[in-house]
């Protein structure tokens, strides 16, 4: 079930949600008169404000509240990561086939993209600044996956992970490779890689004449897979996953 929309906030809360600052920074702004409410310098951070009434200016800014929806789905197998009606499902038809009710569905929309084949984490806002920032070539928000693997995963692939690899189109950045179970002819895996090209571990892992059998996203920066979501189930993230994820929306990664 989506979050209710609230539309009263306190102001420095207001402010820390639509990225002018962090909520302590914001304070600060606040204190030195910085901001402005209906026209009037308002200094008392947890003075009250209408979401949808009230005009608030930073240094003579407007600053236009748009409420935000987050949610964590488990991506299955089979689905696209898209939000264009197609012959094949998409992540937003398991939204709604999970019974999904959000008053900005439209405007949902999946941060970066999964292959078809690809299970696991996928967060879907329709926070685009925050979207925008993760996917930014400057961005190097690390993302861990599980991958199994059909052949012997050698201290040599570890250390060409490690070192990046020339893929013809693009050189990877560096990765790391962990074997967790090696048994003869397959292994188990955990890669770590701050990027996220089509196919990209897949195509690593066969530049060392290794196939993925298997392949499944556990974390994106500090977002971390529920481990108790089921494929094709979501739910919305706690307040803290929140704050975690809009602080990527802030910062320099």
């Amino acid at each position: 079930m989506a979050s209710k929309e609230k539309t009263e906030l306190r102001l420095d809360k207001y402010l820390a949600d639509m990225g002018v600052e962090t909520r302590s920074k914001v304070g600060k702004l606040i204190r030195k008169g910085a901001v402005t409410v209906n026209g009037e310098m308002v200094r008392n951070a947890a003075a009250k404000v209408n979401t949808k009434t009230d005009v608030v200016k930073v240094a003579g800014q407007t600053v236009t509240h748009t409420t935000y929806f987050y949610y964590m789905l488990n991506k299955p197998q089979g689905v696209i990561t898209s939000t264009e009606k197609g012959p094949t499902p998409t992540v937003m038809d398991v939204l709604v086939e999970a019974g999904i009710d959000c008053p900005a569905f439209a405007e949902l929309a999946p941060v970066g993209r999964l292959d078809k084949d690809t299970e696991g984490l996928l967060l879907i806002t329709n926070d685009g600044g925050l979207n925008h920032r993760l996917l930014s070539p400057n961005s190097h928000v690390d993302k861990l996956y599980y991958a199994e693997v059909d052949g012997e995963v050698t201290e040599e692939d570890i250390k060409a992970f490690e070192k990046g690899m020339n893929l013809g189109d693009f050189t990877s950045k560096p990765a790391k490779l962990v074997v967790k179970e090696s048994a003869p002819g397959r292994a188990k895996t955990l890669v770590t890689i701050s990027e996220g090209k089509f196919h990209q571990i897949k195509r690593m892992f066969e530049k060392c004449g290794k196939e993925v059998t298997f392949l499944k996203r556990l974390k994106m920066g500090t977002l971390e897979l529920d481990p108790t979501l089921e494929p094709g189930e979501f739910r919305e993230l706690t307040k803290e996953e929140i704050e975690n994820v809009v602080l990527l929306r802030k910062s320099t990664i």
